[in-house]
């Protein structure tokens, strides 16, 4: 090989350096830059961990302080369970001083119905909109209180869509069907009698062991005599 003519390794080998200055310069250049990313990483992972700690020091402080409210609201005492007895927090002041808690959410729920039975139904609809749950049984129970709340203000089209919202979430045998029940009630009370009956036979059809299988079944028939008396009017009044 010629003396004047680099080798191929020494070729490779000159490219290699020229990559790493030309990324040292990257580097210095933007070195600051870099740090100030890391920095804001680190930032955000010490406050998250500090949210967290807050967050559960919170909680327990919450748990313990809305005892006596529940005390008050399993015994019936509504408003002071809303309001406290001046010595223990109230469910309000639950929702207010921790609203960021699991215990807050569930304080909304527990204001809801205190409201409901109190025939307080626009309060109550604000509480019970706001739980956000994701077990199978609060959440969809709050939708269903919302319907309820509806249904006493005869707000029949909000009622069906709140019963039908908590029918459809993690439906179960043991509370789908009333939901259910609900909704084709309020659809009878429209006229909407198809519509009522789509819900019964639902239960029938996807909850044979429910408690209310039997009684969905009598409306049901009830429903299908309708629509056949409707169907052959003259058949009907000769039965008559």
């Amino acid at each position: 090989m010629p003396k004047n003519v680099p080798s191929p390794l020494s070729q490779e080998t000159g490219y290699a350096e020229e990559k790493i200055q030309q990324i040292r310069f990257y580097i210095k250049q933007r070195q600051r830059w870099l740090y100030v990313m890391v920095a804001l990483v680190m930032t955000g992972v010490i406050g998250t961990l500090l949210w967290v700690r807050y967050k559960n020091q919170w909680e327990t402080i919450a748990q313990r302080e809305i005892f006596h409210a529940v005390y008050d609201f399993e015994a019936g005492n509504f408003q002071q369970a809303l309001e406290g007895d001046g010595t223990y927090l109230g469910i309000l002041d639950i929702i207010q001083e921790y609203g960021v808690t699991k215990t807050a959410n569930l304080a909304r729920f527990y204001a809801g119905v205190c409201h409901i039975h109190q025939q307080n139904y626009e309060a109550a609809i604000q509480h019970l909109k706001q739980v956000k749950a994701h077990d199978g049984l609060l959440q969809a129970r709050a939708w269903a209180l919302v319907g309820d709340a509806y249904t006493q203000q005869q707000c029949y089209p909000q009622a069906i869509t709140y019963y039908l919202k908590a029918s459809d979430y993690k439906p179960n045998e043991f509370f789908t069907p009333t939901y259910l029940a609900k909704a084709a009630a309020v659809y009878e009370k429209q006229q909407d009698y198809q519509a009522a009956l789509l819900c019964y036979q639902r239960i029938i059809k996807e909850y044979p062991q429910a408690t209310l299988y039997q009684e969905a079944c009598k409306h049901a028939g009830r429903l299908e005599v309708r629509f056949t008396r409707e169907d052959n009017p003259t058949q009907s009044q000769h039965i008559q």
